[in-house]
């Protein structure tokens, strides 16, 4: 029998453990955690807009009904690539193919104080923290005993990420205000290195993130970066100085620490250069998909950039890599990855949202936008009872304009449904 290990259990290792596991291949799954996340709505979470529970699913309970995975919760201390060899505290286990998802880790450009500093949203655990440390800020300006005195969250980055966390923040220090819980100013700065936001999309789409944005009350900066991180300030790169203890890292990810260990050279960004098959050259039965990998952009010719590190490309070459696996074993020919590009999305907020649908890019804006977003987000989420709990969080959220400020300012986000399902939470 074929057998087949993935290291890292995110979108593009699931994706391709399904698919192996549908075709008689045996798949050791290894991760750390024991949850799968969706990496897009983390924002929320530390917004108070989803529980953690609904961007993190068991991987047991992924797999469930499947004998042909087996999931592996450990963290790995090395990979021997040539061998196609992972090792854990438990020992090494070798398979005939080795398929690299692990993945990515903030990219904090090597910004003093940064990686000590500064919040990035890139994990489940990511987002707790910051939903923490947002709270006990909040609740000391919420104390009317409190001295008052102005909180300033910086955001670095207008990528999606930034322009989303951005957008949430506002509104949540928005109801605040208007519930007249805020006896302090708090206000929300984002600043990019750039001149414009949402750089993949459209100049259309950038004027409007911005100007809703800025309509939300976010003070936008851009040709700065931040150029160091202390425990109560963060240095910009014109020399101003904001007195802050939230800095929100969204600058930019790269290749996770362990793909340094697999003895393969790294390209661009700490990231495994493969081929366009999504296989690693000079090495047999050895693929890499997801963030980890630089993946050839096939459509644009063997000059163009690599995909960029979204959940979509993730989730597509996951799976072809799993099928160019099973072509390998039945003696056929691996193919080159072809990716569908559907379009790009992004939130900006309530009744705000930019859709940019397939790879011509036809824009759509404003409340047809947001509900396009949330459904695309909702199905894309893993397993019936996330995607139930989010569409009524969201719900309430809409009807109930307070109802992430509340929550905020609580010592937990519970779900509306399925709290009582062990088999659905993930040992966060």
């Amino acid at each position: 029998m074929t057998t087949a290990i993935i290291v890292g259990g995110g979108m593009a290792g699931v994706a391709c453990a399904s698919e192996l596991a549908d075709h008689d291949v045996n798949v050791t799954l290894i991760d750390r955690n024991n949850y799968t996340q969706f990496q897009p709505l983390l924002y929320q979470v530390a917004s108070s807009q989803l529980p953690a529970e609904d961007v993190a699913r068991p991987l047991a309970t992924a797999f469930a009904g499947q004998d042909r995975v087996a999931v592996v919760t450990a963290e790995i201390t090395g990979i021997d690539a040539a061998t196609r060899t992972v090792t854990t505290p438990d020992g090494p286990v070798t398979a005939d193919y080795l398929v690299i998802a692990a993945g990515s880790q903030a990219n904090f450009f090597g910004v003093p104080g940064a990686a000590e500093h500064a919040f990035p949203l890139y994990t489940v655990q990511d987002a707790r923290r910051l939903r923490r440390h947002l709270r006990d800020r909040l609740r000391v300006l919420c104390d009317p005993a409190g001295d008052g005195a102005p909180y300033t969250v910086v955001i670095c980055g207008g990528g999606p990420t930034g322009v989303e966390t951005a957008g949430a923040l506002a509104e949540l220090f928005g109801a605040l205000k208007e519930q007249g819980t805020l006896h302090g100013e708090a206000t929300v700065r984002l600043v990019d290195h750039g001149h414009a936001l949402l750089k993949p999309f459209t100049d259309k789409t950038h004027e409007y993130a911005l100007a809703k944005l800025t309509e939300k009350g976010v003070q936008v900066t851009f040709g700065v970066a931040v150029s160091a991180v202390g425990a109560d300030t963060a240095t910009l790169s014109d020399g101003t100085t904001v007195a802050t203890d939230t800095v929100i890292w969204a600058g930019g990810i790269s290749g996770p620490a362990i793909a340094a260990t697999t003895g393969i050279a790294l390209g661009h960004g700490g990231r495994i250069d493969v081929a366009a098959d999504l296989t690693v050259p000079g090495l047999t039965g050895v693929y890499a998909v997801g963030d980890v990998a630089n993946i050839p952009d096939t459509e644009n010719g063997a000059d163009g950039h690599p995909l960029p590190q979204l959940g979509s490309v993730a989730l597509q070459a996951g799976k072809w890599a799993g099928k160019n696996i099973v072509a390998e074993v039945r003696g056929d020919g691996v193919t080159p990855f072809h990716y569908h590009d559907k379009g790009i999305m992004a939130m900006i907020g309530r009744n705000a949202a930019v859709s940019e649908i397939g790879k011509h890019r036809h824009h759509l804006e404003g409340p047809l936008a947001f509900v396009a977003w949330l459904g695309l987000h909702a199905v894309l989420l893993s397993g019936i009872h996330s995607q139930v709990d989010a569409f009524l969080n969201w719900a309430d959220d809409y009807f109930h304009h307070d109802r992430a400020a509340d929550l905020e300012l609580a010592d937990k986000v519970g779900r509306i449904a399925w709290a009582d399902d062990e088999a659905d939470v993930p040992n966060l």
